[in-house]
């Protein structure tokens, strides 16, 4: 069975429709199906990044066409999902031409795969390639949604094809590296952690689709959203693997990555960079080389040599050993993909960069996308909405608190509450009050310095720090970050008062949350 490809584009769903709907049954549990894995997709885009909307419809194709035309295409789930069906009038027709036409340019072993089997591997491959032609025409228009299609997979006789759909706009906004890019199988490599994600996506709609009556019980065995997300970790480094010349299938460049980010020396901490390219690269210079190179899954003598790396001094590898250690040099052409950057932060994490662009952050094995740190104008709209702050001083100097807060190398919780006097009162058996204070740039250094949150009001005074945040069970917490943001989101959420929490954590992501947020606000 083949892992699923990731895809591009589609249209958004539209109010009212110019094209009748066709609702078609064709196993009973296909509405179930179709939930279950819309489910299965909010948890694990949401935990990537929950601006992305993510949907998912399916589309039936019939297996054969009669007195040479072919049947009209169906949306099967939900049935009312906006595409306009007659432009997959002649996918079957178009998936044959692309599979004769050979874009890809597969190396499957003849002799070692049944003929059968070869067919039905290629038939897919074209099916699935015209299908996404179709999704990016309905696309182009409107531009706000992008699809990834999954493989077609035959249930009755129709081809069950499913779409996910996520918004353009924050997709795109996201680092990632050029498309097209494919293993030696034909199968595209996933050029972002997003398009990765997809991929593990349909991989799990494909399994149950290949289930007996699929849907039935809800999406047999579907792996955790944690697991989803380190699967799609893995699948994104083997693009790295493949530009280097690497088999993806034996360089485990995200396990290597892991397991050398959770190995102390002598009780400190792994901090460094380890530069990934070809050795004589033309932007890189050796300091000194080692005359026996050390293989990058000798993990605690790679961990030893990391301690010699400095702010401009790297380790050099191709991927396999490290060489070298030495530093990048001239112009490079980001174009070229070929040279990437571990960066290894602090104790079992680490960033993937790309001409200096972080595309994935690690945590404890746990990847995410990089976010940026607080962007000024959603701050001040934060301010604006929660306690109509409008008064530039004071919404300068909340800036100027957070700013300095976001600084702090081991994370740290802010609260802004309207009734910091009040709550601090409440909570003093479980913080450490201090005589109000305006927060400056140093006493925040200070302040946040320590375990717990530090409550302050929107003029900038504090009145307690190291508190223990209370607050009612959310089911808007999230596994995949720690006890210091979904506190947090408990907090913010069960206040009877306007307040707002800026959450920091190791790793350098900054969340500002709001009941707004919480309620799916912007």
């Amino acid at each position: 069975m083949l892992t699923p490809l990731p895809l591009l584009s589609a249209p958004p769903v539209a109010p009212t429709l110019p094209f009748p709907v066709t609702e078609q049954v064709i196993w009973p549990y296909q509405t179930r199906f179709q939930q279950a894995a819309h489910a299965i997709a909010v948890s694990l885009f949401d935990a990537l990044d929950d601006d992305l909307q993510p949907s998912v419809l399916l589309l039936g194709i019939p297996v054969e066409a009669h007195d040479h035309a072919e049947p009209p295409a169906v949306c099967l789930e939900p049935a009312d999902c906006g595409l306009d069906f007659s432009h997959f009038s002649n996918v079957l027709a178009r998936g044959k031409e692309l599979q004769r036409l050979q874009l890809w340019t597969p190396t499957w072993d003849r002799d070692q795969i049944p003929e059968e089997v070869l067919h039905r591997r290629l038939h897919s491959l074209g099916l699935r390639l015209a299908v996404q032609e179709v999704l990016d025409t309905l696309d182009a228009p409107k531009g706000k949604i992008l699809s990834f299609a999954g493989w077609p997979i035959q249930v009755g006789s129709y081809y069950v094809v499913t779409v996910l759909r996520l918004y353009r706009k924050v997709l795109k906004a996201h680092n990632s590296l050029q498309p097209n890019r494919y293993y030696t199988n034909g199968k595209p490599l996933a050029s972002s952690l997003l398009v990765a994600a997809a991929a593990r996506f349909h991989e799990e709609c494909m399994k149950s689709l290949t289930e007996p009556e699929p849907g039935s019980g809800l999406m047999l065995r579907p792996r955790e959203t944690d697991e989803l997300i380190r699967a799609a970790g893995k699948l994104f480094m083997d693009t790295p693997a493949q530009a280097l010349g690497m088999d993806p299938a034996t360089a485990k460049l995200f396990a290597t990555c892991n397991t050398i980010s959770s190995l102390r020396y002598e009780g400190a901490e792994g901090v460094g960079k380890l530069i990934l390219a070809r050795r004589r690269h033309p932007n890189l210079e050796e300091v000194f080389a080692l005359t026996c190179p050390t293989p990058l899954t000798d993990y605690r003598a790679v961990r030893k040599l990391l301690e010699m790396t400095t702010a401009d001094v790297s380790l050099l590898a191709d991927g396999e050993n490290v060489y070298a250690l030495g530093r990048q040099i001239g112009s490079y052409d980001p174009a070229r993909e070929d040279l990437f950057v571990v960066n290894f932060i602090n104790h079992y994490a680490w960033e993937f960069q790309h001409d200096s662009k972080v595309l994935m952050r690690a945590v404890y094995g746990l990847p995410s996308l990089s976010r940026a740190r607080l962007n000024r104008t959603k701050f001040r709209k934060d301010l604006r909405t929660t306690f109509n702050l409008t008064d530039p001083a004071k919404v300068e100097r909340l800036w100027d608190v957070m700013v300095e807060a976001s600084r702090q190398p081991h994370g740290t919780l802010v609260v802004v509450t309207t009734e910091a006097l009040a709550e601090a009162d409440r909570l003093k058996l479980q913080c450490t009050l201090i005589e109000p204070v305006p927060l400056t740039p140093l006493i925040t250094r200070l302040v946040t310095s320590i375990d717990g949150a530090v409550l302050v009001d929107p003029e900038s005074y504090c009145y307690s720090i190291g508190v223990i945040l209370d607050g009612k069970a959310s089911g808007r917490g999230t596994s995949t970050r720690g006890a210091r943001y979904n506190s947090a989101i408990r907090y913010v959420e069960s206040s009877p008062y306007p307040c707002m929490a800026i959450v920091v954590s190791e790793d350098g992501l900054v969340d500002v949350i709001t009941k707004e947020s919480l309620e799916g606000g912007d």
